[in-house]
């Protein structure tokens, strides 16, 4: 009797529980999930027992489910964001199996989901606009993974949508109008690419709380707009580059509490009648453009209230942490709003003339290159005893080669070595395709004589930079994968080396290729250009540590000269550093074979002629350098390059006080005098107007080598004071005009 009553209670219990199952399609579902995120191990115990419904929720994993169906569904990995993982050696996205289109299709077959969110999954690709198929959904939340492109305009139709994550992502381009958002509350698109315009939320929109747009490429004036938002209690703007006054309107909104607009381009003076919000705790407008004195309510009398205001041009505040007026009123009229045109033509002309501008930089890339590749194929071939000519392997006209007297030197220099980089890879166009989101022009970030380049991403989730030439020559496809495979072993510890390649043929004539891609490795650290434009990057940068710069530029132009890779295109901007801050010069003159059958450039006179001339104004390039690093900013032309030259050659004819005057205050009390008189020395030689008086990149080595060990020398000996009457100089001035000369 107790066995029956005891059955009975079970199967009372049992039924509720039976009925409240999920349906078995949304279990496969879930199970196709799990197959298609390459089963992370927040999803590892699933198996066919599992009961969905009712499994244990947890910070990685929530399943609800409202009459056998689910409504929420929140799933975290751990991979990291993308740029999180460039300081990580494991790939972080999902392997190429992985297809974005196929996985949301399968998603939005769960058509009550309310809550979605796919955090640090390593999702890659475009957002599909499928996506807006989840009608009932409310929070979406897609943060950290590698998502790429635009976002879908679909996503407006997300009616009932109260909350929109999409930050640390990859997308890029311009925000769609969410102005048809009514009822948002959430908005977060940091840590991406977005803009330059500014989002338009819509004037009647007054039910966002909290607003993020932090790390992006917003360039733009904040809209009058947001001073309707009643409700807004948080607000981050920053690290964009936001131009254009302050808002005053923002520190009084109603419910405002904290607002972050640092590390943009916002300039001018704030009204002293600005008024605060009771409700504002926080506030940072830290390294803009900003002048005048603080109102009242954010200056040190404000209770309750921690208000950032470091690196603007202030002066009602500390002048220790502030720039001066000059700085801001310059820095002002530098970065005025871009003119507003309502003529999309226009827009789209603009745009063309960037994507034409770039085409002329690639072709110089891949010229430099060639030249080395001229003598190494050359031996290659006697060696192999193959059937290639030559000429195969010969260079475009305006390409040169220098010759070295010291063949063994050459051969030392031109030992291929590894550096620690990835295998060399032959691409498809697919995947060139996929790493640029189709070559999306906001991943365009440069242009020269040989073409464009781009930023991409490849599958494993590490960044690249990838240059696209177009052929104006016939080539055969089988002499450019040579001439490719040459290039590969090209590798410098001061050279940004290349890591694979993609050759492109015609669709009607497969035996010629009409396109190249060149994917080199990404320097993740900017350009020495932006470390002298930037007063913080800039201060990092002591004597003895530009010193190891320039060294290591003058090392990568020896290396490029030695191999026959001269006119090179040395400049600020094309000097990348690594994490290390080891020098890496990113554009060189790498040129690609002639048509099949053509005599080689390279043979004659005139050629060595020319070759000599390049190699010269790497020189005056690399003096240039040299100067900018002195003086601590980038020069803007040729005529001021020669001011300056002559204002520094005066200083060192007159006082050490005169030319410590001119250096960068940055470095001052970290050289020694007699290094930077040498260094000085060295810039003036190499800025000879006449190119034959000035010195080869061996005697710049020479005495740049000099410099560093006086420096090295004074600084155990403890005296940097900079005040030295400099005993060397006599020694150091008869060394460089019998030397250089």
């Amino acid at each position: 009797m107790k066995g029956f009553l005891f059955l009975g209670l079970f199967l009372f219990f049992l039924v509720p529980f039976s009925s409240s199952q999920l349906v078995p399609a949304e279990s496969r579902i879930l199970f196709q999930i799990q197959q298609f995120l390459e089963n992370p191990p927040v999803l590892q115990e699933w198996n066919k027992w599992t009961n969905f419904c009712f499994l244990p929720q947890s910070p990685s994993l929530v399943i609800t489910c409202s009459g056998n169906h689910i409504t929420e569904l929140t799933i975290v990995g751990n991979k990291k964001s993308p740029f999180e993982s460039l300081k990580s050696s494991s790939p972080q996205a999902l392997s190429g199996k992985f297809s974005i289109d196929s996985f949301f299709t399968v998603v939005t077959k769960l058509s009550s989901l309310k809550k979605l969110s796919l955090v640090s999954l390593g999702l890659w690709g475009s957002l599909p606009a499928k996506i807006s198929r989840l009608h009932s959904l409310e929070v979406l939340n897609i943060t950290s993974n590698f998502i790429l492109g635009e976002i879908p305009s679909s996503i407006v139709n997300f009616k009932n949508l109260k909350s929109l994550v999409l930050a640390r992502n990859l997308f890029n381009g311009s925000v769609p109008d969410l102005k048809g958002l009514k009822i948002l509350e959430e908005l977060d698109l940091s840590g991406n690419n977005l803009g330059p315009k500014f989002p338009s939320l819509g004037d009647n929109n007054n039910n966002l709380v909290s607003l993020n747009l932090s790390n992006n490429l917003f360039r733009s004036e904040i809209p009058n707009g947001l001073n309707k938002f009643t409700h807004m209690q948080n607000l981050d703007l920053s690290s964009n580059k936001l131009v254009g006054p302050m808002p005053a309107f923002l520190f009084s909104l109603p419910a405002i509490q904290s607002i972050s607009i640092a590390k943009n381009q916002l300039s001018g003076a704030l009204p002293g009648s600005v008024s605060c919000s009771n409700n504002l705790k926080f506030v940072d407008f830290s390294s803009n453009l900003l002048m005048g004195k603080l109102p009242a309510c954010l200056g040190s009398s404000s209770r309750n209230r921690t208000v950032i205001n470091v690196w603007n041009c202030l002066s009602s505040t500390s002048t220790k942490s502030q720039h001066p007026h000059t700085f801001c009123e310059k820095q002002a009229i530098a970065v005025k709003p871009p003119p507003r045109t309502s003529d999309e033509k226009e827009q789209s002309t603009v745009k063309l003339g960037v994507v034409l501008g770039l085409i002329a930089g690639i072709v110089v890339v891949v010229g430099a290159v060639g030249f080395l590749i001229f003598f190494v194929v050359k031996k290659v071939v006697r060696n192999r005893d193959q059937g290639y000519k030559n000429d195969s392997f010969a260079f475009e006209k305006n390409s040169t080669l220098s010759k070295t007297a010291d063949g063994g030197n050459a051969r030392r220099t031109m030992r291929m070595v590894s550096l620690g980089l990835p295998p060399y890879h032959v691409f498809t166009l697919e995947e060139m395709e996929e790493a640029t989101n189709s070559f999306d022009p906001t991943n365009l970030v440069g242009e020269g004589s040989q073409g464009q380049l781009y930023r991409g991403w490849l599958r494993d989730g590490s960044v690249v930079l990838v240059k696209c030439l177009k052929l104006k020559q016939k080539h055969s496809p089988q002499i450019l994968q040579q001439h490719m495979e040459m290039i590969s072993k090209l590798r410098h510890r001061h050279l940004v080396s290349v890591v694979g390649h993609c050759v492109v043929t015609y669709q009607d004539h497969p035996n010629t290729a009409s396109t190249v891609f060149i994917v080199l490795e990404n320097v993740v650290n900017g350009s020495l250009k932006d470390h002298l434009s930037d007063w913080r990057k800039r201060d990092v940068l002591k004597w003895p540590q530009r010193m190891g710069i320039t060294m290591g530029i003058a090392k990568g132009i020896q290396y490029l000269h030695t191999g026959g890779v001269t006119g090179n295109d040395i400049k600020l901007e094309n000097v990348l550093l690594d994490e290390t801050l080891t020098a890496r010069i990113s554009s060189y003159n790498i040129s690609l074979p002639p048509k099949v059958g053509s005599e080689s450039p390279l043979a004659g006179p005139d050629n060595f002629t020319s070759g000599k001339e390049a190699e010269k104004e790497d020189i005056y390039q690399l003096g240039i350098i040299l100067l900018e690093v002195i003086i601590g900013r980038p020069i803007n032309s040729r005529s001021e390059t020669e001011d300056l030259k002559l204002q520094v050659e005066t200083a060192l004819a007159e006082s050490p006080s005169k030319l410590r005057d001119l250096t960068d205050p940055c470095i001052r009390g970290t050289f020694a005098y007699d290094s930077l008189k040498t260094t000085v020395q060295i810039a003036i030689n190499c800025l000879e107007k006449e190119p034959s008086r000035r010195p080869s990149v061996e005697d710049v080595l020479w005495h740049m080598q000099y410099s560093i060990q006086v420096q090295e020398g004074t600084t155990n000996s403890g005296n940097l004071s900079g005040n030295q009457s400099g005993k060397l100089s006599g020694k150091i001035s008869g060394n460089l005009n019998n030397k250089l000369y």
